[in-house]
């Protein structure tokens, strides 16, 4: 659909005249290439991306079709397609990563095993430059048995606000062009790219059609586009598809107000964060203070009332998305890792716009945190979302059928040394602590920097200058707002518990210097020789954090922070495995201990605390407790875990004794682990709509019969059963059933039992029927969806 839109021809005229001024973020980081790990945190980490997780991948993507979808596109198999129409960016998020991994560490066998999946990639496009495997395969019936997957519409294009992905796969497939152009100095990948951002330029724009992306990305990879091509086309389109979102769309995707409108972070986390990366990015080039108030309003709003102390983003499955203000549950918190991934490439972008030191505050909050815990320490085991208490329903997987997590882990972890550095003319900004050995190239001369520490458990930081010559420029020396007794800069969010904040000395040459402290920075403006060297020692206390009360599901609780880790305490630690009824002891002394065998090294917490008790006890008796890295957690099998820990009488769940169904082996009509532990986890829910802790759903399916069973761990005699239903209504897609019945096995038969009352159908409570005793092995609840919806369950009890 084409519209005559004067504002955006107008827009256009501006950007032309910002694009001659050559325009662009004031500060530059300092690239990853420039940037040698020697540390023994992220170095380790690296290597087992390069060495595990990316061969693992690659043979995941063959094993799951990702490859033979590009195959069938090309006409060279037949077959069945996968599951995804954005399934064909696993294998550009695979390259990309690869190709970042090759600039670090080159392997002959990866870089031809590369140049193998461009060819097959190259050969799956269409001679105008479209790809996307799900249009190509199926065009004409005869490579894919596939019935037409109904997301990506009749023709090109028609659904991509909504579903079908094509820019968003675009998207992907620039960035990883862009990677392996600057990895190998081959233009294979970066033909194909441009041959598919010259479709996109002839096919949107002010005089072509005027649709948005419904995921984003594309404004991020054409961006890249332009800076590696120079066409100044590729960064016009990437604001065009900025401007022309909303009004009218859904918050879902950030599509129901025009972009420069927007005060607050809503709807899908990951997309949110790509545009407001998108948006940077464009700003940064076009000097469009529009996008900049937006984005720093959005940056605050989040600050203040979105963000896990985890660093996590998106508090709901609900749409994948952010709750409103202070929603911000733990045991079904989402926190998508990819959305983890976007607030780095957030904050990186708003740092580089500001210089101020709380982007990268909430950056590292992220990475060590939220961000990390996304992938196992085998490297080859992830989360999809990561939650901040659990009753032993997660666990770690080896692939998802939606794999987008997985491979953005593996293409994001190389690229970390490069948030490390920045620099600005005769400004250089440390910004992490990590040992390394960097070059930089100021205006007044080349600096060779060698960094030594053991963060993030020991806050010792020296920094060796080695400048080409003497000269004069100013260091940045992020001071992290954790140090300074904020935990995030400038939000009341969280808060410590001990207002012991010190003073951050910083030596340089063994003799103490003085500094000014500008945007969470100790700036020292001086003539630096070779050897010069910086000393700066962080304190490492344990620190307790405590969430604002209106963030409900932390009352009463703090969590522990050391550095910049955030803590846990884990079933896998504790005397029998069980930490939801532990209280911390108020006047407990925390001890920092570190354990090199534990974890692949770690630094664990040590304090004492008790067990909750039903009169709460005025003398309970006190156990040991021990709190781990909450990115290590789940290494070591399922079990309970939790990151904001009671301390006040009250708060802690009490120790439910084991039940006839918390015994029971639990199945469903459905196949899923976590929703199955679920129903017998012995939580009881606020409300049919609370999210704070898992459930069980049945959608998308509506207007059928489904099941839960129960089998007993031995033969009972039980007489009556009660269910707490789940409902989302009016927002989501699950309701109270249309009916439900209970059958109970006798022999091989399943017979119903004789109810004396009525089976209750209602909302926030628990619905009870009785029957006439039956002795049995095993329970079957079956229910009737409604015509137009799911339905779901919290929690199922027999008695």
């Amino acid at each position: 659909m084409k519209k005559n839109c004067k504002s955006l021809l107008a827009a256009c005229c501006l950007l032309n005249a910002a694009i001659a001024q050559k325009t662009d973020y004031p500060i530059q980081p300092v690239a990853f290439t420039q940037v040698h790990l020697t540390d023994d945190f992220w170095k380790p980490r690296l290597e087992t991306n390069a060495t595990v997780t990316i061969p693992y991948i690659l043979d995941q993507c063959r094993v799951h079709g990702r490859i033979d979808n590009f195959l069938m596109a090309a006409h060279k198999k037949k077959g069945k397609l996968t599951t995804y129409p954005f399934d064909d960016t696993d294998l550009y998020k695979l390259i990309e990563g690869a190709s970042y991994s090759l600039q670090e560490r080159y392997d002959a066998k990866l870089d031809r095993q590369l140049d193998t999946l461009i060819s097959i990639i190259g050969a799956a496009q269409e001679p105008d430059g479209y790809l996307y495997t799900f249009r190509t395969a199926g065009v004409d019936g005869t490579q894919t048995t596939n019935t037409p997957q109904d997301w990506i519409g009749s023709r090109r294009w028609e659904k991509d606000s909504i579903l079908s992905h094509e820019l968003y796969n675009s998207g992907h497939l620039y960035e990883a062009a862009v990677a392996h152009y600057a990895a190998t100095g081959k233009k294979s990948f970066l033909t194909i790219a441009e041959k598919n951002a010259d479709l996109l330029v002839k096919t949107f724009g002010p005089d072509g059609i005027h649709e948005y992306p419904g995921h984003q990305i594309v404004e991020l990879g054409l961006v890249k586009m332009y800076r590696a091509t120079g066409k100044e086309d590729y960064l016009k389109l990437a604001k065009f598809f900025l401007d022309v979102r909303g009004p009218g769309g859904e918050a879902y995707n950030q599509a129901d107000k025009k972009v420069v409108d927007q005060t607050k972070a809503e709807g899908h986390a990951v997309r949110a964060a790509y545009m407001y990366t998108g948006m940077a990015d464009v700003a940064a080039l076009t000097n469009d203070e529009g996008y900049l108030d937006a984005i720093d309003t959005i940056w605050d709003d989040v600050a203040m009332h979105k963000l896990y102390i985890t660093g996590g983003i998106g508090a709901t499955n609900n749409g994948e998305a952010f709750g409103d203000d202070y929603d911000l549950p733990n045991m079904s918190a989402y926190a998508e890792t990819c959305a983890a991934i976007g607030n780095v490439y957030w904050n990186q972008r708003m740092f580089l716009l500001h210089g101020d030191s709380k982007y990268m505050d909430v950056l590292e909050r992220t990475l060590y945190n939220g961000l990390l815990s996304g992938i196992s320490l085998s490297g080859n085991r992830f989360f999809y979302p990561n939650p901040l208490a659990s009753v032993g329903q997660h666990q770690r997987s080896a692939w998802f059928d939606c794999a987008c997590c997985i491979t953005n882990m593996t293409r994001f972890l190389p690229s970390m040394p490069g948030y490390i550095y920045a620099h600005n003319a005769n400004d250089l900004y440390v910004n992490l602590f990590v040992s390394n050995n960097a070059t930089i190239n100021l205006q007044s001369t080349e600096v060779k920097l060698v960094q030594q520490t053991e963060y993030p458990w020991q806050g010792k930081v020296n920094i060796t200058l080695e400048p080409a010559r003497a000269s004069t420029f100013t260091m940045h020396i992020r001071i992290p707002g954790w140090a300074g007794n904020e935990p995030v800069t400038g939000s009341s969010l969280y808060a410590f518990m001990d207002d012991d904040a010190a003073d951050i000395p910083v030596y340089v040459n063994g003799e103490k210097t003085n500094y000014t402290r500008q945007k969470g920075y100790a700036v020292i403006n001086r003539t630096w020789k070779k050897g010069d060297k910086i000393t700066i020692n962080f304190p490492m206390d344990v620190q307790r954090v405590t969430a604002s009360s209106n963030v409900k599901a932390d009352i009463g609780r703090f969590a522990l922070q050391r550095g910049p880790v955030v803590y846990c305490i884990e079933g896998a630690d504790q005397k029998d495995s069980s930490v939801m009824s532990i209280v911390a002891d108020t006047n407990a002394v925390f001890n920092a201990v570190y354990k090199p065998g534990v974890l692949n090294g770690i630094t664990e917490i040590n304090f004492k605390g008790y067990e909750a008790t039903k009169d709460n006890a005025a003398a309970p008796v006190t156990q040991a407790v021990t709190a781990i890295p909450y990115y290590s957690w789940n290494n070591r099998g399922s079990g309970e875990m939790e990151v904001w820990i009671p301390y006040q009488p009250g708060i802690a769940k009490l120790k439910a004794a084991p039940t006839v169904a918390s015994k029971s082996r639990v199945s469903a009509s459905i196949n899923n682990k976590l929703m199955l532990k679920a129903v017998n986890d012995q939580y009881d829910p606020s409300d049919s709509h609370d999210q704070s802790m898992s459930y069980l759903h049945f959608w998308p399916a509506k207007d059928t019969t489904v099941w839960i069973q129960y089998d007993f761990d031995s033969a009972y005699t039980i007489s009556k059963s009660k269910v707490y239903w789940y409902d989302d209504k009016p927002w989501g897609g699950c309701d109270l059933p249309a009916s439900w019945k209970l059958l109970y096995k006798q022999g091989n038969e399943w017979l119903p039992v004789e109810n004396t009352t009525a089976y209750e159908i209602a909302k926030d409570k628990y619905n009870a029927v009785e029957f006439k005793p039956v002795t049995t092995t095993a329970l079957k609840l079956v229910i009737q969806l409604p015509k137009n919806d799911a339905s779901g369950v919290h929690e199922w009890i027999v008695e």
